[in-house]
C-alpha cells in the first residue's frame, strides 16, 4: 500500500492535516489540489509534493486519490466531466465529505462507469483526529475496495467501520451530526437559561456531567460555550449543512424530526447573523442573555 502515490484534494482543515498524517507514516503523498492556490502551494512544499493544475493531473499522478470537500456541489463538481474521472481505469478514490447519500451513490456509479473505484470515509471527529491519524471512520462501499486500501485507513483512524454499501456510510454519519448538533443546540439553551437564572455554571456543568444532561458536546464544547471562545474545529455553517441533510433523509422516509430542524434552524440563524464560520459551540450566542445583539 506505501508503494502507491497518493493524490489529496481539498485541503481544509482535515484534508492538510490527513495528508500530513499519510506523509507521516510513509507514504508517498504525490501531488495535492485545492481551489484556493494558496493553500495547495504551502502543503505541498511541506510534503514536498506536487500542486496540481487540474484534477485530471492529480487522478493522472495518483493511485489513490483521497477528497475531501465542503458539500453535495462542490462533490459533484470534482467528479463532472474531465474532472478527477479522466483517464481514471484502476484508480481508487476515498471520499470523506459528508454529502447526501445519493451523492455518493452517483459518485460510485460515475466511478464505475469510468473503470475506478470509490468509497465513502465518512469521519466523526476532527481536527486533532485527523492530525494525529485517530479518526472515526465509516466506511461505505464495495468491500473488495474497502479491503484493498484497507491499511490506509487503519492508519488514519483509531476506529474503523465497514458500514456496508455505498450510501449506508453516509446515513450513518448524517445521524450521528444529526444527534451531535441537537446536543450542541440543547447544551446552549441550558446553560444560557442557568446564566439567566443566575447560577453558577460551573456547578451546573458538574451537575450536568452525572446526570441525564451529561453528553460528549458536554465535555467539548461546554467551556468554549461559557467563555465565548469559539475558534472553529466544526463550524455552524456545516452543522446546518449537515443537519439538512438529515432533515432531507428524514422527510424522504416519513419521519417527523421537530428538534433536527428546530436545530438546523438556529445554525441557520447563525449563518445569517454572519457567523457561520465560527464553531458550532456558538449556537450559545442566541442563547446567553445580552449576547445575540454582540
Amino acid at each position: 500500500m506505501k508503494t502507491q502515490r497518493i493524490g489529496v484534494v481539498g485541503l481544509g482543515r482535515m484534508g492538510a492535516n490527513m495528508a500530513r498524517r499519510m506523509k507521516d507514516c510513509g507514504y508517498t503523498v504525490s501531488i495535492v489540489f485545492d481551489v484556493v492556490p494558496e493553500l495547495a502551494e504551502e502543503l505541498a512544499k511541506e510534503l514536498e509534493a506536487k500542486v496540481a493544475a487540474s484534477l485530471a493531473e492529480v487522478t493522472q499522478e495518483s493511485d489513490v486519490i483521497v477528497t475531501v470537500v465542503t458539500d453535495d456541489a462542490a462533490m459533484r463538481a470534482i467528479f463532472a466531466a474531465d474532472q478527477l474521472l479522466t483517464d481514471a481505469e484502476g484508480k481508487v478514490f476515498i471520499n470523506c465529505a459528508t454529502v447526501a447519500p445519493v451523492v455518493h451513490e452517483e459518485i460510485a456509479i460515475a466511478c464505475n462507469e469510468a473503470g475506478a473505484r470509490s468509497l465513502e470515509a465518512c469521519m466523526a471527529s476532527s481536527i486533532t483526529q485527523a492530525r494525529e491519524g485517530t479518526l472515526y471512520l465509516m466506511i461505505g462501499g464495495e468491500k473488495a475496495t474497502f479491503e484493498r486500501v484497507e491499511p490506509l485507513l487503519e492508519d488514519l483512524s483509531k476506529s474503523l467501520l465497514y458500514i456496508g454499501p455505498t450510501g449506508t456510510a453516509a446515513k450513518v454519519k448524517a445521524l450521528v451530526n444529526m444527534v451531535m448538533n441537537i446536543n450542541t443546540a440543547a447544551l446552549a439553551e441550558g446553560l444560557g437559561l442557568g446564566e439567566a437564572l443566575g447560577l453558577d455554571l460551573e456547578m451546573l456543568k458538574e451537575v450536568f456531567s452525572q446526570t441525564g444532561a451529561h453528553s460528549r458536546v458536554l465535555e467539548t464544547d461546554g467551556d468554549d460555550m461559557i467563555s465565548r471562545d469559539h475558534d472553529c474545529f466544526f463550524s455552524a455553517a456545516h452543522a446546518a449543512k449537515d443537519s439538512r441533510i438529515a432533515n432531507s433523509l428524514a422527510d424522504d422516509a416519513g419521519v417527523l424530526v421537530p428538534l433536527s430542524k428546530a436545530t438546523e434552524a438556529q445554525y441557520r440563524k447563525l449563518i445569517d447573523l454572519g457567523r457561520g464560520e465560527l464553531d458550532k459551540s456558538a449556537v450559545a450566542e442566541l442563547t446567553f442573555p445580552g449576547r445575540s445583539n454582540d
